[in-house]
């Protein structure tokens, strides 16, 4: 039996947390947006408005739309409050022991028949499915990021999901305007097993010398057409993310193709870990992003 969704949970009002319940809330659906902190889910809600407004500058939405996006959020620091919900989407950070014991904590809260969806962009899905006492209700939905502006979102079975919850997944998205593309279940799934080892050879290009920050940037806009070059959106994606993709693709594989480079390794352990601590391969703190190699 498919479920029909109409009442959304998303815990974490992070970065993907607060676009999840943005596109969410614009396409109808009534979310409650769910954090530890009240003033975490409190910053969500202010990002997500900030956000809206910039869609009504640009002629997308009304605001009319806008209010009406807003209405729909609830706020919330309890599982409690998502008992309701027919999906709860999790999204917190890329890391596996703490999305397990999110699962753990919030299973008891949520209704039978609801479905329970993770954002990883790495982890494998039936691993943490194994943890919920619903396996087969479980799937992975894994948004890009920025989610207002990506059309794309994975669609990742574990071993149990079965075809109502992956179907009713599926119509979801779709009423999110979103295209989605089905992966199977295997580290870092389609777009991060393309997309994260070659960020890891930019940053090996740097570490060997091969060139700075700006000509490997530069080379691969205008030499290969992407709208941004490999060490801006490392920063962008955050390159503890980075290194968490990466490590998951070399464990997981082990294949020697996947190690994580050095150089990425020593950023982190530094904490520049891109835009969101204002360094990383560029130096955000002047407004002018600045090469640091």
């Amino acid at each position: 039996m498919t479920v029909v969704i109409k009442k959304i949970g998303v815990i974490g009002a992070g970065q993907m947390g607060n676009g999840i319940a943005h596109v969410a809330a614009v396409a109808g659906f009534d979310v409650v947006l769910n954090d530890i902190a009240e003033e975490r889910v409190k910053a969500g809600l202010a990002t997500i408005n900030g956000n809206l407004s910039r869609q009504v500058s640009k002629g997308q939405i009304s605001d009319e739309d806008r209010k009406a996006a807003l209405a729909r959020i609830a706020p919330s620091s309890s599982y409690e409050d998502l008992s309701d919900c027919d999906l709860v989407i999790e999204a917190a950070t890329e890391n596996e022991e703490l999305k397990r014991k999110i699962f753990t904590a919030l299973c008891p809260s949520v209704k039978p028949e609801a479905i329970l969806a993770s954002n990883t962009s790495s982890i494998s899905i039936t691993r943490l499915a194994s943890i919920t006492d619903r396996p087969e209700k479980f799937i992975g939905i894994h948004f890009m990021n920025p989610v207002p502006l990506m059309q794309l979102v994975e669609l990742i079975r574990g071993i149990a999901t079965d075809d109502g919850t992956f179907e009713a997944a599926r119509t979801f998205i779709e009423k999110l305007g979103k295209t989605s593309t089905v992966a199977e279940d295997f580290p870092a799934f389609i777009v991060n097993r393309i997309l994260l080892p070659m960020i890891n050879e930019a940053i090996y290009t740097l570490y060997e010398g091969v060139g700075s920050v700006d000509s490997i940037d530069t080379a691969m806009k205008l030499g290969a057409n992407h709208p941004m070059g490999p060490l801006q959106l490392a920063d962008f994606i955050g390159l503890d993310t980075c290194l968490s993709v990466m490590q998951v693709l070399h464990e997981g594989l082990a294949d020697s193709k996947y190690r994580p480079c050095p150089l990425l390794v020593k950023y982190v352990e530094a904490g520049w870990l891109g835009r969101k601590t204002q360094r990383g391969f560029y130096d955000y703190r002047s407004g002018t992003p600045v090469p640091t190699r």
